[in-house]
This record gives C-alpha cells, structure tokens and sequence, in this order.
C-alpha cells in the first residue's frame, strides 16, 4: 500500500502537494503526542514487527535508532544540512570537489524563475528526498511546485523518524547546476564509514527506469552478496568510478571521528562531486537483504 501512495505521488503533482499537506500538520500533531523514543519503538515495530532492543542495541537498525537518541555530535547538524556542510568541505581543502550552487533561498520571494537556467536542481538542504529535477524549466508548473516550496520551507523531516541532527536545522533550498555523464545518467556511489573506516560501496544504475540496479562492493569492487531495500543484481554491471581510491581517501577523511556516516559521492566525466553526508539511511530501518545482515553489518558499529 505505501508503495501505492508513493508512486501516485511521485507522478501526479497535485497529489505531491497535497502530501506534502498532510505530512505537515501529522508532523506538528506527532511531535506534540509522542516522546522521541515512542516515536522510534513505533515506526520500527510498524516496518518490522519487531521490538526494538535500546538497551543492549546488536544490529545495525538497533545501533542507528541508539543513536538517534544519544549521539548529539553538534557537527551532525552542519554535515547533514546541503548548504552549510559546503563550508566545512571548503575548509577542509574540499572545494574542487563542490557543485555550482545557482542559488540559495529562505523565502519563496527570492525564486525567480526567469533568472534561472534552462537545467537546473532544486532540493531542500534541510530534507531527504525533496529534490526536483528540471530539463526544460518551460514545461514545469511552477504555480504548484511554488507551494510544495513553501511546505518544505515549513516543515523538516525530524518527526518521521526523530533523527537527531535535522530536528533544529533551519529550512533553505538550494538550486544547482544540473549534472550528467556522457550518458546522460548520474550515477552515485554511497560510501558506509563505521568509526571512520570505509567498508563498503552501494552503486546505484539506472535510478528512475525499470531496470534499477543497487549493488553493494567491497573497497576492490568485488559484488557484495547483500542488499539494501532493493535485492541486488549481479547481471547488471555497474562500473567500477574512475576515482574510487580518491573517493575512498575522500570519504575516510569526512568519517573521521564519526560512529557512522554514509558519504555520497558523484563522478561527473571522472570528476568527483560531492553529494551528501548521511547519518541514518532509510532511518535505520532494518532493510537489508537478506536480512541476517542487519546483525553481521552492526558488529562494524562501535557505539560512543
């Protein structure tokens, strides 16, 4: 059913805003009802049937709930927020690495349309999966996308799962250059950090049509036999990045210190470009498959 709703969304833009509605008052009528930690035990018995184990936390799921609600890092907040963690990359010598921001807004007053290019990315900074594509800004309705605008410089994702570091981040929208490979594709490449140590790759193909590989690589590109959310498919070849050692160094210098992170990472014509910084991918819900390895994956998570 939840599948459903979300593919009617993602294809009917009024649905979309109308979601985004919704979503916003639950929000504000969830945080008032339920502590942080029912919220958790909740939202992870409803997608497991499982009871959560906070108290001596084993697997990876356990460990990324744990931390929701002990690890208050205040870097989190800056590493997870797309806008201010541009800053942190440029002082950490990163800055090659960056995309072209075209704009950065607050207030739905200060989008002018006209003034951007044809191709561009909207995303908010503060939000996961809040992202609008543009290939032909003319064909775009801008009179609804301007209010779902408004709802995201509203709201904040914090309520859904109460992850920590997104409750007080503050609300913007950034517009980028839009990016693609000689293909026309944009892979990613998601780099899980345990205690600063790279472990692993997910690579993602095909994002978007119907044949959608996600496989996970070891640091040689040697096919991992799990997955995430999405069984892997070891016929679908996903090419090893021209700059995986440097995405590796890359993403071991932005986990140093950190319990877990995901760094994401582009390679745009063997050009490396930065992504994000994730600290609970899909909220930490006990995902992979087959799912043993929720266990086998949390004895790489040493808690603080």
């Amino acid at each position: 059913m939840k599948n459903i709703i979300s593919h009617l969304k993602n294809n009917n833009i009024l649905l979309l805003l109308l979601w985004h509605i919704y979503m916003f008052y639950r929000g504000k009528l969830d945080l008032k009802i339920k502590s942080d930690k029912t919220a958790i035990e909740k939202l992870y018995f409803n997608y497991s049937g499982k009871y959560l184990n906070l108290e001596t936390p084993i697997t990876f799921s356990e460990k990324i709930q744990w931390l929701k609600l002990n690890y208050h890092n205040p870097q989190l907040e800056i590493f997870a927020d797309k806008f201010f963690v541009r800053n942190f990359l440029i002082n950490k010598g990163y800055s090659e690495i960056l995309s072209n921001v075209i704009g950065y807004y607050t207030t739905i007053d200060d989008i002018k349309i006209e003034d951007l290019p044809k191709r561009f990315v909207m995303k908010a900074s503060h939000g996961s999966g809040w992202n609008l594509i543009v290939k032909d800004k003319e064909i775009i309705n801008w009179n609804i996308w301007l209010l779902i605008f408004k709802y995201w410089l509203k709201d904040n994702i914090f309520w859904q799962g109460r992850e920590w570091c997104y409750k007080n981040m503050p609300q913007g929208i950034i517009c980028e250059e839009y990016m693609e490979d000689d293909k026309g594709e944009l892979n990613d490449y998601k780099f899980f950090c345990f205690n600063g140590k790279v472990k692993f790759v997910q690579a993602n193909k095909g994002r978007g049509t119907k044949i959608h590989a996600q496989n996970f690589y070891d640091l040689n590109w040697k096919l991992l036999p799990f997955g995430k959310d999405l069984t892997p498919l070891p016929d679908v070849i996903i090419d090893k990045p021209y700059c995986l050692k440097e995405m590796i160094d890359i993403s071991r210098d932005l986990s140093h210190k950190l319990p877990f992170v995901r760094v994401d990472l582009y390679e745009v014509k063997k050009k490396i470009i930065f992504g994000e910084m994730t600290f609970y991918p899909k909220s930490g819900l006990p995902d992979f498959i087959p799912n043993e390895y929720d266990e086998i994956l949390g004895r790489m998570l040493e808690l603080p």
